[in-house]
């Protein structure tokens, strides 16, 4: 092992509580969900991790079918811990998720209990870990029942095998019974993650913001910067190392249309009157009211130190609030 982590890591970023819990998470947390797959360069994984870690970020959050292929980001993570992070441990919060497509056959994926226990015992084999600080239910299931889905969250916290309990796109409503269920069992639910962004508002109409605020929970958000569109890196065409460019599944060419290039040149100029760059304006807005942390995915380590100035200047303006709302309507 021969990293060793920066003595002044912890002056540099700030934290917050998950609600009620005693569960504190970085501002600003990294997402494994790109760049760490079976495909990916390993020594760069194992920068991006390091810098992480240097500048405070406590938090790395996977999910079992993070790669590519399913699986690879849990296993190069894995291994870097192993080599690297084994002595911070403790100092780590590992999250990881399951509900998505795994195996073949009627339980390779969704909600029921055989599929969340087999899921999570196959991230910790892959993990090389004996628990993980929080795992979701990656997604709503409409034909599990509810209880057997907290059910099995409830027996994983209580056999150790994690401390705490998220969910993971669910919408209010459903967040909101399912918070209930696990009320009644005394189980640690602490958190709920989705997306959002100034693009992707989905979460103020669903109900889940406000089901949020009123459970007292924590909150993490991921796609703050809607996929790259919410930094310069469009602005000028379509990168050939762009997400765009490479396979569009996740972000493709005709969503980077004329309308959606002046959205972007507006916003920009606010974020330069602020004295940021837009994504760091773009982190600054989700975390503003109401979320605990912001997931922030990378490709190079300058990108992260980038990212962490955005908790530099986290208050807005009421008439900046408005501009981007005028902008990008909600």
């Amino acid at each position: 092992m021969d990293y060793l982590a920066d003595d002044n890591r912890y002056s540099l970023m700030s934290y917050a509580r998950c609600g009620k819990s005693g569960l504190k998470l970085p501002r600003l947390s990294l997402g494994l969900w790109h760049n760490f797959g079976a495909d990916c360069d390993y020594d760069n994984m194992k920068r991006l991790c390091f810098t992480a870690f240097d500048l405070g970020i406590t938090h790395f959050d996977l999910a079992d079918n993070y790669g590519p292929g399913p699986g690879a980001a849990e296993l190069n993570f894995g291994s870097i811990v192993r080599e690297e992070l084994a002595q911070y441990r403790d100092e780590l919060i590992i999250s990881t998720k399951a509900g998505y497509h795994m195996w073949e056959g009627p339980y390779g994926d969704w909600g029921s209990r055989k599929h969340l226990i087999s899921g999570l015992d196959s991230s910790l084999l892959r993990l090389g870990l004996d628990y993980v600080d929080i795992f979701y239910h990656h997604r709503m299931d409409p034909e599990t029942p509810l209880e057997e889905t907290m059910g099995a969250l409830d027996s994983i916290v209580r056999s150790g095998k994690a401390l705490y309990i998220g969910l993971s796109n669910y919408d209010g409503e459903t967040m909101l019974r399912a918070a209930e269920i696990l009320k009644r069992q005394g189980t640690p639910y602490v958190i709920n993650q989705n997306r959002y962004s100034i693009f992707d508002r989905k979460i103020e109409k669903n109900g889940l913001l406000a089901a949020n605020k009123n459970e007292d929970k924590g909150l993490i958000v991921f796609s703050p910067l809607a996929q790259g569109l919410l930094s310069e890196r469009y602005l000028y065409g379509i990168p050939a190392d762009s997400r765009a460019a490479r396979d569009g599944r996740f972000l493709k060419r005709e969503s980077i249309n004329g309308e959606r290039l002046e959205q972007i040149e507006a916003l920009n100029k606010i974020a330069r009157s602020r004295g940021q760059t837009l994504a760091q304006m773009a982190l600054a807005w989700v975390l503003r009211e109401g979320v605990t942390s912001a997931l922030i995915g990378a490709s190079k380590p300058s990108q992260i130190e980038e990212n962490v100035k955005a908790l530099e200047s986290l208050s807005f303006w009421d008439d900046e609030l408005a501009a981007i709302d005028k902008i990008a309507p909600a």
